[in-house]
């Protein structure tokens, strides 16, 4: 079943122990965690202390997109909180199989994302033979509520066609502009895994269940 990762960057955060607790019971879902500095990106969101209550406030995976200059810190600093997959920035370190073999170490899923502008090409059979999941972003990363990046079907047409030539199984996850109108497109082109923040969120609490399954189709 394709994985649905709601992003809490879109969720009521004056009750986020309510929220987590409303997805404990769905099927196939993390909960995407957009840790911004302020540096790599202009926005700065979550922090150490308020990611490490989180993983103590729910059994759903949680799901860690670092968009940081110095992920090599992180690793460190999260490597006693309970996180199931751990994404970096190809973009934010010189050496990306390193800093994987290093991740590995503490969490279950380590991942590597690129920018819309980062060419695949970027992207070594090394990497992608170490990976556990590719996020491909379909927006600028840094704020929540961007329009789809409709370029992003051919990057993922490129990813998948290598991803089957190398005989990989990496998950391909897709973060940006998703909703129920570009869901399935995104599914026939390779994607696996659907991060949507606004979409779910923007409905209401009621209608959770039934925005995760549309994803789905």
């Amino acid at each position: 079943m394709i994985t649905v990762s709601p992003s809490l960057l879109s969720c009521d955060f004056l009750n986020i122990e309510e929220e987590l607790k409303r997805f404990e019971k769905f099927d196939n879902l993390w909960l995407h965690l957009d840790i911004m500095d302020g540096h790599f990106v202009p926005n700065l969101t979550f922090g150490h202390p308020f990611v490490k209550k989180m993983s103590q406030n729910t059994s759903t995976k949680l799901d860690a997109h670092l968009m940081v200059s110095n992920p090599e810190f992180y690793v460190e600093t999260f490597k006693d909180i309970a996180l199931h997959n751990f994404t970096f920035h190809l973009e934010a370190t010189e050496n990306p199989l390193a800093l994987i073999k290093e991740a590995k170490k503490y969490f279950p899923s380590v991942g590597i994302s690129i920018k819309p502008g980062t060419p695949i090409e970027n992207l070594s059979d090394e990497v992608l033979y170490s990976i556990d999941l590719l996020l491909v972003m379909s927006v600028e990363p840094g704020f929540g509520g961007q329009s789809f990046i409709e370029e992003t079907y051919g990057r993922l047409n490129q990813i998948s066609s290598k991803k089957e030539a190398l005989g990989l199984n990496f998950e391909i996850q897709i973060d940006g502009g998703v909703s129920d109108s570009n869901s399935q497109k995104l599914l026939s082109h390779g994607a696996t895994n659907l991060v949507a923040g606004s979409y779910i969120f923007k409905a209401g609490p009621a209608e959770y269940q039934k925005r995760v399954e549309s994803l789905r189709g």
